[in-house]
Formats: structure tokens, C-alpha cells, sequence
């Protein structure tokens, strides 16, 4: 009821509001509710033209302060309607204290860090309003998805299959991080990355076209142990405001091969829930064991996530395939990261995360990337047998020393061609992919300063947990082409019983000494004593070391005149 204000003298203060209005609230089945219907409200009605018609209005409809005041209204009527035995505390609280929700909101959102909440995303934390300002992915925004994983996850694959998939929807740039560099992220290169890509867009405006014109997305494909947060953070603190206001996160999937998960037993390779947390992460997206119906591993891995992360979507994407059109707009959403529930968990779960002040844990066990260049093919047979026979050498805790990932470009023996390497020491997995030739990528800046001794066009990253750059190298020495041995000098001692049958059989018919005739499957002198050998065997056998070391001298010889190269050593 809206009335004068110079109805407010009569009224008792509690009933005075900034509105000039009144709410009468009239339980449901009560007398008064009757009365109200049977005599007032029908006389409302009858009284149409007196100007105080009565207007019905949905609850969702009324303004902010009555819309408080008609819930706290129900909670007294859900109070009332409860019997006496199940009315259970908090909402007997609730009713008296009308504002406790809305402090329990606010507290919940101010006790969880010391950090600031920035004003925009206040009223969301605290349900007030739907919508968070300046987070919609407008047209003049560039939309980032993240794709990320540990090492084998095959979001490359999947990468790959959206920008083939959906090419005509827009124009797609992929930025992936450098194999050969020691960091799994650069939060630096990363922001100078998207320097360019605003550098570029500007460019551009001046000569459209229709494919210009055409939304431009922005794919980034991480593999390793990187938190998500970091790569959220590197958008947050960038030092071009511009350029910074220029970006959105659309949604953040991470992929997930369940042979790739333990290192032993149940024990999980490092960050790889945190690769799947709360508040950040959209979808988790599982690229291979999805052929079974339930899958053992499939499914416990899908608990074990989903223990993690309620809200996450899961995505089965054999070898990076997506078969279903609704799990493609779920990866490509323009406002999965922008919702106010991941935007209140965020703040929950990374407190600070908005000025890039939250910290993400270390990597435990400790995990080394080390990368080695060479220029030298290797011998394929060995380097496949060398990568097979990886997973039986693995130790157990602390884990050092074993290899658990293998990515790069090497060169074979048998072919001219440069190929991609990527093996997963826990699936036992080793994809060999030739490289398509394409134009030459510009140098990395990252890379400008490592010294690796000149051009060299192969490399390997190996992955691991307390790996040693010499023991790396040695490993990777015996899948090239090995040095031949000098061979050692035969003696009477080395001679085998196959070798001295076969000296036999050669001169078994040489001509005998005095006193010695030959039977036909023996030898027998005068005194009637048989010999299975030739009397003068011993000299055969000198013979027969005399010639044969004659050659292994002259190939020691040889093999002392070729040139040998080392592994890493450089061409010339």
C-alpha cells in the first residue's frame, strides 16, 4: 500500500520506509486471508475509477525493498507451516534476524583472505546482481580458450581438430608454449604474445574484408605442469590496460588421459588437480579409454574429479575428437569464466587472484624439463626399443631419475624427413609424426639467449622428476649410431669348439707325418693309438690365429682412420 507523507505523524516509526509504502502480508487458508478476498478486495475492484484499483504484480517482479520484505515474509509463513518437532534452527534464526542471510554472504566473501574484492564484482559476491561488468565477451573482444594438461594429454590434438572444425566461424590464432624451453609457462612471452596480437589487429582494421571482419578467437594450448591460475593471472597483470581490457577468457577445459595420471599406484602426477579446480576449469575433457562403456579407470578418475570440481562438465573426446556438437560450444563458451558462481568461487579459492597477488603451489615431486639439441639422425630401431624399455626402468619413491615424457623433432637414419616426436612413458605410447613442411616460425625471444652452439635443427625435451642433463645426454647417445669397437686379438684360449671343428674339417686331409695313417674317420700310428684330430692340429690352429688376427688388425686399422662424431658434436 503506498500512502501521503502526511499519513507518516499517525504511523509507528518501524512502519515509516524511504518508499511511503506498506506491505500487509496474509497467510495462506488463514480467516483473515478469506475475509480479505470476500470483502476488501472485491470492493477494490468494484471501486475501479477512485484510482485505488488494486495491481497484481509476480514476486519476482517487485522492487528491491519489498521484494526483501515479501521474503522475509515467507520465511515466517515456512516457519508457521512446519510442525513444532521439525522447525529446525536456522530458519527460526533466519526469521528473527531477517538479515542474517545477507550477512552470512558477506561474511563468507570477506572472511576467506585479506586481499581487496574489486568494487565491480562486489554486489555478484553477494548475490545482489547477475551480471559482472565489464566481463561480457563483446564483439570487439578477443576470446581466449584455454586448453590445458599434463604432458601426453593430447590437447594439441584437440586443438587442432577445433580450428579444422570450426575455420569458417571465425579466425583462430593458437598460441602454444615452446617445447625447447625450460618453463612450462612464461607469463612474460605470453603477455608480449598478446601485445602483438592487439598490434596486429589494429593493423588490420584499415584493410577489411570479408575474412577480416570475421570474429577472431584465441586458442592457448598448454601442456605441463602448469597452474591455470598463472595463465589467468598473466592476463590480469598486464602492464598495457589497453591491452589488458582487449581479452576475455571465454572457458577453460582441461584434458585428461587416465593411463597419464598416477605415477604410482594412486599416487597423482603433480598439479593435476589443480588443473582441474573449482572455479577455473569448465570442462575436463577425457581423450582416450572412452571406446569402454564405464571404463574402471575412466570412471574413478570421473569421482575423483568430480570430487574436486561439482560444477565441472566432462567431455569424451577420443584422441582429441569431439563427437558431439554440444560439447564443442561447451569448450568454445564466451561466458563460462564470466559466470557469477565460477566469479565467487575464484575469489574463494585464489584469494588475490584479480591483482595477480595469488601464489600457486610448488611442483611435487619435483619435475625437470630439460631440453638437448643436436643435429646428428638417430637410429630409429634403438630409439623406439630405448623408449619401450623406459617404463620398466621406473623407480619408485622418490621417483628420481625417471623419464616420463619425451617431446620433440629428431632426424632417422632411414629418412631425410624431420619428425615429431611424443612419448608417454606411462601409457608406453610413442607417436612418430612426420613434420609437414610449412614456413619457418620466427625465432623465440625466450630462446635468443641459449647457446647450443649454433644451427641446429633437433631436439628433445625429456620430463621428469630429478633429472640430470649429463644423464640425459648419455641416454640419448645410444639410440644414434654407435662407434664399432677395436677388436681384441684371438688367443689359443678364445678359439670356440665350433671354430676348431671347422679347422678340422678344412685340413682334416692335409698330408699326415711319418707313422700315421688315416682310417677314414680316424688317426692311427704304428703303436695302434687312434686321434679324432689331425696329428699336426695344433699347428693348424696357429695357422688359423696367424690369419685371423692378420684381420683384425688390418680393420683395427681402418676403424682407427675413420672420423667419428659425437652425438651433440657440431657439423662441419
Amino acid at each position: 500500500l503506498s500512502y501521503k507523507s502526511a499519513l507518516l505523524p499517525h504511523l509507528p516509526l518501524q512502519l515509516h520506509t524511504p518508499s511511503n509504502s506498506l506491505m500487509v502480508a496474509l497467510f495462506p487458508k488463514s480467516k483473515l486471508y478469506k475475509a480479505f478476498y470476500s470483502q476488501v478486495f472485491s470492493a477494490w475492484q468494484t471501486r475501479g475509477s477512485s484510482g485505488t484499483s488494486p495491481k497484481m504484480t509476480q514476486d519476482d517482479c517487485l522492487p528491491a525493498e519489498l521484494e526483501r520484505l515479501h521474503s522475509q515474509m515467507q520465511k515466517l509463513f515456512d516457519l508457521s507451516s512446519c510442525p513444532a518437532g521439525e522447525r529446525w534452527s536456522h530458519l527460526r534464526i533466519s526469521t528473527s534476524l531477517p538479515e542474517l542471510d545477507r550477512f552470512l554472504h558477506h561474511f563468507t566473501v570477506s572472511s576467506a583472505s585479506h586481499e581487496p574484492v574489486t568494487r565491480p564484482h562486489l554486489p555478484t559476491l553477494l548475490q545482489q546482481s547477475e551480471a559482472i561488468p565489464g566481463n561480457q565477451a563483446e564483439n570487439n573482444k578477443v576470446v581466449i580458450t584455454i586448453l590445458t594438461g599434463l604432458p601426453g594429454c593430447r590437447s594439441g590434438d584437440l586443438c587442432s581438430f577445433l580450428v579444422t572444425f570450426n575455420k569458417e566461424y571465425g579466425r583462430w590464432l593458437v598460441y602454444r608454449q615452446t617445447m625447447d624451453s625450460p618453463e612450462c609457462f612464461s607469463a612474460a612471452h605470453f603477455q608480449k604474445y598478446l601485445t602483438s596480437v592487439l598490434e596486429s589487429q589494429h593493423n588490420r582494421s584499415a584493410r577489411l574484408s570479408a575474412y577480416n571482419r570475421k570474429k577472431l578467437k584465441l586458442l592457448v594450448v598448454l601442456q605441463g605442469y602448469t597452474d591455470v591460475i598463472d595463465v589467468v593471472q598473466a592476463l590480469q597483470t598486464h602492464p598495457d590496460a589497453d591491452v589488458k581490457a582487449s581479452f576475455v577468457i571465454g572457458a577453460v577445459s582441461t584434458c585428461v588421459e587416465p593411463l597419464s595420471c598416477y605415477m604410482e599406484h594412486r599416487f597423482l602426477f603433480p598439479k593435476f588437480l589443480d588443473q582441474c579446480s573449482q572455479g577455473l576449469v569448465s570442462n575436463v575433457i577425457f581423450t582416450s579409454q572412452t571406446a569402454e562403456q564405464r571404463n574402471p579407470l575412466l570412471v574413478q578418475l570421473q569421482h575423483l574429479v568430480r570430487a574436486a570440481n561439482p560444477a565441472v562438465s566432462f567431455i569424451l573426446a577420443e584422441n582429441g575428437v569431439v563427437t558431439r556438437n554440444e560439447d564443442i560450444e561447451l569448450i568454445l563458451s564466451e561466458s563460462s569464466f564470466s559466470s557469477p558462481q565460477m566469479l565467487t568461487t575464484r575469489y574463494l579459492t585464489y584469494p588475490g587472484w584479480y591483482d595477480g597477488k595469488f601464489r600457486s603451489g610448488s611442483v611435487f615431486p619435483p619435475m625437470v624439463q630439460i631440453c638437448v639439441w643436436f643435429n646428428r639422425p638417430l637410429e630409429k630401431t634403438r630409439f623406439v626399443a630405448k623408449c619401450k624399455a623406459l617404463k620398466s626402468s621406473l623407480k619408485p619413491s622418490p621417483f628420481s631419475g625417471n623419464i616420463y615424457h619425451i617431446l620433440g623433432k629428431v632426424k632417422f637414419s632411414d629418412s631425410d624427413w624431420l619428425v615429431e616426436v611424443c612419448h608417454n612413458t606411462s601409457s608406453s605410447s610413442l607417436n612418430l609424426v612426420p613434420v609437414q613442411e610449412g614456413p619457418t616460425p620466427p625465432p623465440d625471444s625466450r630462446n635468443e639467449s641459449r647457446d647450443h652452439g649454433g644451427p641446429q635443427e633437433c631436439f628433445l625435451v625429456f620430463v621428469g622428476c630429478s633429472l640430470k642433463e649429463d644423464d640425459v645426454k648419455d641416454w640419448l647417445r645410444e639410440t644414434a649410431k654407435q662407434k664399432p669397437q677395436r677388436k681384441a686379438l684371438k688367443t689359443r684360449g678364445m678359439l670356440t669348439l665350433q671354430e676348431i671343428k671347422s679347422i678340422h674339417v678344412k685340413r682334416h686331409l692335409d698330408p699326415l707325418p711319418a707313422g700315421y695313417f688315416y682310417n677314414g674317420t680316424q688317426y692311427v700310428n704304428f703303436f695302434g693309438d687312434k686321434m679324432d684330430y689331425h696329428p699336426l692340429m695344433d699347428q693348424f690352429m696357429n695357422d688359423y690365429l696367424e690369419e685371423a688376427n692378420r684381420e683384425i688388425e688390418k680393420y683395427n686399422r681402418e676403424l682407427d682412420e675413420l672420423e667419428y662424431h659425437d652425438l651433440f658434436d657440431q657439423k662441419t
